[in-house]
């Protein structure tokens, strides 16, 4: 049905289970290109946006905030492509593990569908950008105190929330145990930690 993938990109988070079921009908696959690249491409713009080095990008003067704009727009697709087939193939990793007979490509979009929470954060960018204006990308702004940390918990819950879509996914897919489908994810948590540990200076 025309239409279906984006309507069930929306459901994901109301009902993952349904939506990752649909994942194993073949002849839905040229459907799901769309609602793909556009959760890639967001997701990727929200993930460079809260990185730390977007955090000072503007401590360069010569750095204008048009210039920043485009440069944002042009890492995130990179960041979400490549994010896309590196993660995608280290979900494949853990469910061939696991005892997965599903394609890479398929378990690659998997991992694009769990990515909705992350493309949604950028929502807040708007709100975030109206209270702090510039200072979101410069050291020592005034994007600090108990709102800043509002907004970046609501960066770490969709962070985490994909993650949790990930273990959702493969268990409804693959109809596994909740304990298999950890297993199986265990290669894209375990990064994530990393990543989590280096980004609040725990590592």
């Amino acid at each position: 049905m025309e239409g279906a993938w984006w309507r069930r990109t929306l459901l994901v988070l109301r009902r993952p289970g349904a939506v990752f079921e649909a994942l194993r009908i073949d002849d839905e696959e040229d459907q799901r290109a769309e609602p793909l690249l556009a959760i890639i491409f967001l997701a990727g713009i929200a993930a460079v946006l809260g990185t730390n080095e977007f955090a000072h990008a503007l401590d360069d003067f010569e750095l204008d905030g048009l210039t920043l704009a485009v440069v944002v727009f042009l890492a995130g697709g990179l960041y979400g492509l490549v994010g896309y087939f590196f993660l995608g193939f280290l979900v494949y990793a853990g469910a061939r593990a696991a005892g997965t007979a599903a394609s890479y490509r398929r378990l690659r979009q998997l991992v694009g569908f769990a990515a909705v929470p992350l493309a949604l954060s950028l929502l807040v960018w708007p709100v975030r950008l109206w209270i702090y204006g510039g200072d979101v990308f410069r050291t020592g702004g005034s994007d600090r105190g108990v709102g800043n940390a509002i907004f970046e918990a609501l960066e770490l819950a969709a962070l985490l929330g994909s993650a949790a879509l990930v273990v959702i996914g493969l268990r409804a897919f693959h109809a596994w145990s909740t304990p298999r489908s950890l297993a199986a994810a265990l290669p894209v948590l375990a990064l994530l930690a990393v990543a989590l540990a280096r980004a609040y200076d725990v590592l």
